[in-house]
């Protein structure tokens, strides 16, 4: 196991488990916590043993949020950042991660890997942990958990990407009342709504047995429907389309997909190289 100084990274049969791990403060976001998930995903994000991702929260929350000191510095007129050196410093309008800035890259980072990522959600994911969970490719929740798009509360809009995550998921109207009211719902209307794939009375389990079962199957595969989904979200129709035969082109008959074939003849796990 890796353990970062705010998150814990550990690999196992192609399953990446990563914990935010401030159990003490809800897993409450600090400068620390955005670095640790800022390298947390640049490590995955080259790593092509990983074929899975369980991302969750260590404790009684998947991500409480900011923390409250960095209210308190924004309230006396300082810096969300109070550690000198961190890309934070220079400036909520710059790119520091081609078109988002270190913050929006927390949430949008998930996106960025070529494994499918899965949110395990419990307790709470108020704010920018809610953004961070909606960045990912499936969300398992507790029925009981709850979420917010919490930014209203403290003078604030969403700005982990958390505008374009939502308009993805829910419709706008739907959109703009959760962000106006601050309000918290729960996590079986987070699914009616579309934030959430799905109710599971464990969802660390389930995402760990979801994440499982993707690691099975052929690796090349997997990675090409990701790029194509994550296309899809913005690109015209015909540019999709010629995408989807472009990735299928390079998988038919490649070493991954005959062995896909092959271990479904002959009735048996596959073996796929990384």
């Amino acid at each position: 196991m890796q353990t970062e100084e705010r998150v814990t990274i550990s690999v196992e049969d192609g399953v990446a488990q990563v914990r935010l791990n401030r159990p003490d403060k809800m897993n409450a976001l600090d400068s620390a916590m955005f670095q640790a998930l800022l390298a947390a995903a640049d490590r995955l994000r080259r790593d092509r043993s990983v074929r899975a991702v369980v991302v969750a929260g260590e404790g009684k929350a998947f991500c409480a949020g900011l923390d409250m000191q960095s209210f308190q510095r924004m309230q006396e007129g300082g810096s969300v950042n109070a550690d000198a050196g961190f890309p934070f410093d220079r400036g909520l309008m710059q790119r520091t991660f081609g078109s988002a800035n270190a913050f929006q890259q927390v949430a949008m980072m998930w996106r960025d890997i070529p494994a499918p990522v899965i949110a395990a959600v419990h307790g709470v994911a108020f704010g920018g942990g809610l953004q961070i969970a909606l960045g990912a490719d499936i969300r398992l929740i507790a029925a009981d958990a709850r979420m917010s798009v919490m930014e209203m509360k403290w003078g604030l809009v969403p700005d982990m990407g958390g505008i374009l995550l939502m308009r993805e998921l829910a419709r706008h109207d739907v959109v703009r009342e959760l962000t106006f009211s601050g309000r918290q719902f729960s996590g079986e209307e987070a699914v009616r709504i579309g934030f959430a794939t799905r109710i599971e009375a464990d969802p660390l389990a389930a995402a760990t047995a979801l994440a499982r079962h993707i690691a099975q199957q052929s690796p090349d595969a997997v990675r090409a429907a990701k790029r194509l989904l994550n296309l899809s979200l913005h690109a015209d129709p015909a540019t999709v389309l010629q995408a989807e035969s472009y990735e299928q082109e390079r998988l038919v008959g490649s070493a991954s997909q005959v062995e896909a074939v092959m271990a479904n003849i002959e009735k048996r796990p596959p073996r796929f190289s990384d």
